[in-house]
């Protein structure tokens, strides 16, 4: 079953089309990469399903329901969470406090309650930490709780932020490079924290530029070139794609 479905969706910045006409769908409990070379459109692509951007023409259908044009804090209420190319971590706040935000999204303690410190708000708030900690025993993060976010790794803040992107409780997760800055050993940790996520029956839109990568994980793989889609299969097949090939490699290479 689809669980987003887009179709003809463009995006135009003055006289470069970033996106043009995309369409593809993404299964419940799958694993889907975009691949690209460098302003292929793919970081864009990922602005207009997220929020970011409203696209100029096209359709975007998540869970049944239209999305386009709609601002990033309803996309996420309806089930979608995002990473971002730049890890976007609160500095001075731990490792768990960090996570913690993802949580209070969904919190039902409003402003005044929290202004007012009333006993409700100190329950859901115990609950919201219990919640943070499970989620980063389960990435195998949850060691680093107290550590301050500037005193961990790359490859730590990448998993610090996969989990409060989970905190969130979504139905599907939107990670945009991943993998980037990360050494091998890095990148490979990655790739199991993002199979274990698909094990919880999160569906996986990725951008990456790893190949190892988005080979290993991925079932279908989106490929753009200069804002155009050309191709859209199992990674076996991308890989055997002579435009795909003739895009990565040049016409006298391929």
């Amino acid at each position: 079953m689809a669980l987003l479905e887009v179709k003809n969706i463009s995006k135009r910045f003055g006289g470069l089309q970033a996106v043009k006409d995309v369409s593809f769908s993404v299964q419940q409990g799958c694993i889907k990469a975009v691949i690209g070379p460098n302003g292929a459109g793919k970081t864009t692509l990922f602005n207009l399903l997220s929020g970011f951007l409203a696209p100029d023409a096209g359709s975007i259908v998540y869970r049944d329901a239209p999305i386009q044009g709609k601002q990033p804090h309803e996309i996420a209420d309806q089930g979608m969470s995002r990473t971002f190319q730049h890890i976007r971590l609160f500095a001075h706040m731990t490792a768990l406090e960090n996570v913690m935000v993802g949580c209070h999204s969904r919190s039902r303690a409003g402003f005044i309650a929290g202004m007012l410190n009333l006993p409700f708000t100190w329950r859901e708030e115990e609950e919201i930490r219990k919640k943070s900690i499970e989620l980063m025993d389960f990435l195998g993060i949850a060691g680093l709780a107290s550590f301050e976010a500037t005193s961990l790794s790359y490859g730590q803040q990448r998993a610090v932020e996969l989990a409060r992107a989970l905190a969130s409780g979504p139905t599907m997760l939107l990670l945009d490079e991943p993998a980037a800055g990360l050494n091998m050993r890095e990148t490979a940790d990655t790739a199991k924290l993002i199979s274990k996520v698909r094990d919880l029956g999160i569906t996986v839109l990725i951008v990456e530029h790893d190949m190892s990568l988005v080979m290993n994980i991925s079932n279908e793989i989106i490929v753009l070139s200069y804002g155009e889609k050309i191709a859209d299969d199992t990674p076996r097949a991308v890989q055997e794609n002579p435009e795909v090939v003739r895009v990565y490699l040049g016409e006298d290479d391929a």
